[in-house]
């Protein structure tokens, strides 16, 4: 895998793995403001669900580097299958 193929892989792992972790800790508010969303969370905490989601994303990308460095997948097997 080239740097540029470990930076798409990484960008796709993290954008999927946000899904997961945004709801992590969401409540909503008990008393919402007037023209807010009753489901919007009174503390979104972002910035640290966009760090914990960066490590999570980095300890799955580290799994897949192994697994494509190491051959026990093989992208060209997989692409070939695909084309049978």
């Amino acid at each position: 895998m080239n740097w540029v193929t470990g930076i798409l892989v990484y960008v796709i792992i993290w954008w999927v793995t946000i899904f997961m972790v945004l709801p992590w800790g969401a409540r909503p508010a008990e008393n919402p403001e007037e023209g807010h969303a009753t489901s919007a969370p009174a503390k979104a905490m972002i910035g640290r669900k966009f760090l914990i989601n960066s490590i999570v994303a980095a300890v799955i990308w580290a799994v897949v580097f192994w697994l494509i460095e190491s051959q026990v997948i093989s992208i060209e097997d997989i692409a070939r299958n695909l084309g049978a």
